[in-house]
C-alpha cells in the first residue's frame, strides 16, 4: 500500500494574486520538477497561437487569464510556456476511467487514473474581483477535476475518447470554467454548447434544484439529457465511443443494480467508495485506478472528499468557509494498493 496526500490550498483575493500565490509555492516543488521530466522532449516545440489560446480564455472566463499571467510572473514564465503548461487549451489527455452517480442531493464521483499523474492539490478559492467562489481538486493547476461553486452548481466529467481531437479547451479547464461562470444546469449546458472542445468527454453536471444532466460533448457535437449513471461511454453519440467499452459498462451496470438499496448520501458514497462494491477500481497500473471518491451535496453545500478505498471521507462545510470561517487541516491523507507515488511526493 502507499501513502498519498493532497495539500490542500485555501485563498481569497484577486485571480492574479491567487496565480501569484500558487507560482510561489510551486517554485521549488516535485510536482512542477517531476512534471517536466514526465512531458515528451519535444513538448516545447509544439508550436501554440497565444493570441487564439488568450481570445478564447477572455471570452469565457476572463478572470483565469489574470490568474495565468499570475502563475508566469511568479515561475518567470513566458506568456507562450505559461499558456502551454496551464491554460488547458492544447494539451493531451491519457485515458482514465472515472464513474459518476447523481441523486437530487448529490453528485458522486470517483476519479480514475494512474497515480502518477495525480498532483495532489485540493482548492478552495473565493475570488474578489469576478467569478464564482469554488471547492475541488485542482489538475494542472488552474484546472478541476470535479468541484462545486457558491451556487451549488456541481460537475464531474469522465473521459470517453481521445481520438479526432481538435483545437479546444481539455477537460479539467472546461469544468473550472463551468465552475467559474456558470449558476445552475442550464447555464453549463449553454456553456457546453458553445466552448471548444479539445477531445471526447460527459460532463455530469447537479445543482440546488435537484436537476441533474449529463451532457455528451466532442469536437463535433454536442448533446445533454437527464440521467443518474455515468461512465466511460456515451449513451447518445454512439459513433464516438471507443471499441472497447466492457469496464465501462461493468462500473455503470454495477450502480444500476446497487441504486435501488442506497437510501442516503452515505450509502451512495459507500457504494463508489467500498471495494467490494465492483465500482470502485484497483487498476492504477493500467490508467484506470480509482484515486479519489469526491461527493458534492449543493442543498447542504458540503464536500466530502477520500484517497483511496474503504476509507471516511473528509468532510467540508463550503458554506461556513464562503462565510470567512479558515480551515485548520493543511492536507488529506491516504492510501492505495499501488506502488507509484503522486506527481507531488517523489522524483520520478
Amino acid at each position: 500500500m502507499k501513502q498519498v496526500y493532497s495539500d490542500i490550498i485555501q485563498y481569497r483575493g484577486n485571480h492574479y494574486d491567487f496565480g501569484y500565490m500558487q507560482g510561489e509555492a510551486l517554485k521549488d516543488s516535485l510536482l512542477l520538477s517531476n512534471r517536466k521530466k514526465q512531458k515528451d522532449g519535444r513538448w516545447r516545440h509544439y508550436l501554440i497561437n497565444i493570441d487564439e489560446v488568450r481570445r478564447e480564455i477572455l471570452r469565457f472566463a476572463p478572470g483565469i487569464m489574470d490568474e495565468l499571467y499570475g502563475l508566469g510572473d511568479a515561475l518567470q514564465l513566458s506568456l507562450e510556456d505559461t499558456i502551454r503548461e496551464f491554460g488547458g487549451y492544447y494539451l493531451e489527455y491519457g485515458k482514465s476511467g472515472c464513474s459518476i452517480f447523481t441523486s437530487e442531493d448529490y453528485l458522486i464521483r470517483n476519479y480514475d487514473n494512474a497515480p502518477i499523474t495525480y498532483e495532489g492539490r485540493y482548492a478552495l478559492y473565493q475570488p474578489t474581483d469576478q467569478g464564482y467562489a469554488i471547492i475541488g481538486p485542482t489538475m494542472q493547476i488552474t484546472g478541476r477535476t470535479d468541484g462545486m461553486n457558491e451556487k451549488g452548481l456541481t460537475m464531474g466529467y469522465n473521459f470517453v475518447n481521445r481520438l479526432n481531437s481538435s483545437n479546444g479547451f481539455i477537460c479539467n479547464m472546461i469544468g473550472r470554467i463551468i465552475l467559474e461562470t456558470c449558476a445552475n444546469v442550464e447555464e453549463a449546458i449553454d456553456l457546453l454548447k458553445e466552448i471548444p472542445h479539445r477531445h471526447t468527454f460527459s460532463y455530469v453536471l447537479l445543482d440546488k434544484n435537484g436537476k441533474s444532466m449529463i451532457v455528451e460533448a466532442s469536437p463535433r457535437k454536442v448533446t445533454a439529457f437527464n440521467g443518474n449513471i455515468c461512465t466511460n461511454h456515451f449513451e447518445q453519440l454512439l459513433d464516438e465511443n471507443r471499441y472497447r467499452m466492457d469496464e465501462s459498462i461493468e462500473r455503470r451496470e454495477a450502480m444500476n443494480k446497487q441504486q435501488h438499496t442506497v437510501e442516503d448520501p452515505y450509502a451512495a458514497y459507500q457504494m463508489m467508495n467500498n471495494i467490494d462494491k465492483q465500482v470502485f477500481s484497483s487498476k492504477y497500473g493500467a490508467w484506470a485506478g480509482t484515486i479519489h471518491t469526491a461527493s458534492y451535496l449543493p442543498r447542504e453545500m458540503k464536500a466530502w472528499f477520500a484517497l483511496g478505498g474503504n476509507r471516511l471521507p473528509f468532510i467540508f462545510d463550503f458554506n461556513k468557509w464562503l462565510n470567512g470561517e479558515k480551515l485548520q487541516v493543511k492536507q488529506i491523507k491516504g492510501e492505495l494498493d499501488s506502488t507509484a507515488a503522486f506527481v507531488n511526493e517523489e522524483v520520478v
